[in-house]
């Protein structure tokens, strides 16, 4: 039998060294349109900064090495160009030469290809570079050892962050232009603020809202009317799938082009089968198909296409999307749906912020750790967590995701048992503690309001009472319109307080207000708690806290 693959990396090497492992019989070939057909594409930004310092250390395996160990014929530099699924045969052009090459299976794994937006004065510029392969890194390179000074990045996801804060390491004066409200689209907005104010402290310039509107002579205006200087500029605004030829040959496609698969990764064309970025899976909490482009399903996708094409009984149960960026000495990290996809997909949630440290308070060398869990109001299914800290967000969201992916509910959380010793945790996780407040909401110990809707809800009527301590408003600020009564003398106040308005508590982090309510829910009041309190607030709203 042969197999055929199109495509190396992630997806289509799996595939192929697991095919091998499986048979010494079967005839693998895999052509790969770039030079390299397996490289760590995500150390590409730490190569800007010389982080890695080596650039052999940016290639995984060589052809060679390949052939020798695994007896794959491996093709790099080789663009297939069609794909006749009747005859079983594709056409692959190298060196300028075509060729037709029959197959028994074929397994697409094209990846994804950088978007590149619409600009004036693009298709001239000599400045302007993409950053998904080797060749890609080896051009920004030659640039920035030209003497690059100044640079802009232009798209605020993952690739943009890592190449912000690489291309800073290495001293060139940098800004981060998006056209959204916020960085990190993948994470809610007063999360993601907390990543862009560790990046403007490193000194980047930050422009949200903001389109390049041309490129000129090593310049960029942008719309909101200013200049930017850049002697190099790259382009991060997204990928797409690279499907044109599938597409092309009938294979059947979906949303923005990502080829349609089964459980078993078979296109809607007889013995073609595809992997990786290219194709759409199914998003396991909505069921809807989406695209999940990341290197660890790819690597997955690869071994369980193998397993299938030889016959072993794999599945594919879909994804939720589990992902981490770093900018400077901040990770922020997200699994499952996030508010704009809630909303999108109609699903009613609720939402918790929690506010702990890295590890026991008071051991030393603690950092903040932010936590956002949202669920579903009734039955507590978790739907989605997203977490931003110097330390530890990956420990928690990993613990998350794989909660998700086990259908576990809020109230699940508190059963959790995590290791705990002072450097490394807490005795109540911020894991545990999201349960805990979740599980409050659910049996109606607690009602919250988010820090989007509390300006609206004081406008309407709601008395805002802030529960920290004079210092701790001198020191940090104030809430706007908010009434200040240190918690440890609330009772006292009490015979004050408006018994026919409803009642909003704040303090720091979420903890004293909630103590704060249950004291005035015990006394009859109608309160609720400002959900992650100043701290998420004033990370959303920077410039509404009164100081």
């Amino acid at each position: 039998m042969r197999i055929v693959i199109v495509g190396g990396v992630a997806g289509g090497m799996s595939a192929a060294t697991r095919l091998r492992r499986l048979s010494e019989d079967t005839e693998i070939i895999v052509l790969d349109k770039g030079p390299y057909v397996s490289f760590a594409n995500c150390a590409l930004p730490y190569y800007l900064s010389g982080t890695i310092k080596d650039r052999d250390q940016l290639v995984v395996e060589s052809p060679e090495h390949l052939r020798q160990r695994f007896r794959i014929d491996v093709r790099p530099n080789t663009q297939v160009t069609a794909i006749d699924p009747d005859k079983h045969q594709l056409t692959a052009v190298a060196g300028g030469k075509e060729a037709r090459i029959d197959y028994d299976r074929l397994i697409l794994a094209p990846g994804s290809t950088a978007t590149i937006p619409t600009i004036k004065g693009l298709g001239t510029a000599d400045n302007v570079f993409t950053l998904r392969n080797i060749p890609d890194v080896d051009r920004i390179m030659a640039s920035l050892n030209h003497d690059a000074k100044t640079a802009a990045v232009v798209g605020a996801g993952s690739v943009g962050i890592e190449a912000v804060e690489n291309l800073t390491k290495r001293g060139i004066e940098t800004t981060l232009i998006e056209a959204g409200d916020h960085i990190l689209p993948f994470m809610d907005e007063e999360m993601a603020a907390l990543v862009s104010r560790e990046t403007t402290q490193h000194g980047v310039t930050l422009k949200l809202n903001t389109r390049v509107d041309e490129i000129a002579n090593h310049q960029l205006k942008l719309s909101d009317g200013t200049t930017v200087d850049a002697d190099l500029v790259i382009l991060a605004v997204g990928v797409h799938p690279n499907t044109d030829t599938a597409q092309q040959a009938g294979i059947k496609t979906g949303p923005r082009g990502g080829i349609v698969v089964d459980d078993q990764y078979r296109t809607s064309a007889p013995d073609i089968y595809a992997v990786g970025d290219a194709i759409l899976v199914k998003q396991l909490i909505t069921g809807k198909l989406t695209s999940i482009p990341l290197a660890s399903p790819a690597n997955r996708q690869g071994r369980q296409v193998a397993d299938v094409i030889m016959g072993l009984n794999r599945r594919n149960q879909g994804g939720i999307g589990t992902a981490i960026v770093r900018s400077f000495d901040m990770a922020a990290a997200s699994t499952g749906l996030n508010r704009r996809q809630l909303d999108e997909a109609g699903i009613a949630y609720q939402t918790i912020h929690i506010t702990g440290q890295s590890h026991a308070a008071y051991y030393p060398g603690g950092t903040p750790l932010s936590l956002k869990v949202m669920f579903d109001a009734k039955t507590g299914q978790l739907y989605g967590a997203q977490a931003v800290g110097k330390v530890s967000a990956d420990k928690r969201i990993d613990v998350l995701s794989v909660a998700i992916k086990a259908k576990m509910s809020i109230s699940d959380l508190p059963e959790l048992e995590l290791s705990y010793a002072p450097p490394f945790g807490s005795a109540k996780d911020p894991v545990n503690m999201a349960g805990y407040a979740g599980e409050n909401l659910l049996e109606g110990l607690s009602d919250n309001i988010q820090f989007d809707q509390v300006d609206d809800a004081v406008r309407n009527g709601a008395y805002l009472i802030d529960v920290r301590s004079p210092k701790e408003l001198q020191r940090d600020g104030r809430l706007p319109d908010a009434v200040n009564i240190p918690l440890d003398s609330l009772r006292d106040h009490l015979d004050e307080l408006p018994k026919n308005r409803p009642l909003i508590v704040s303090c720091r982090s979420g903890q004293r207000s909630y103590l704060a309510e249950r004291i005035l829910k015990n006394d009859g009041f109608d309160v609720k708690n400002l959900d992650g309190a100043f701290l998420t607030y004033s990370a959303a709203y920077p410039e509404r806290i009164q100081h």
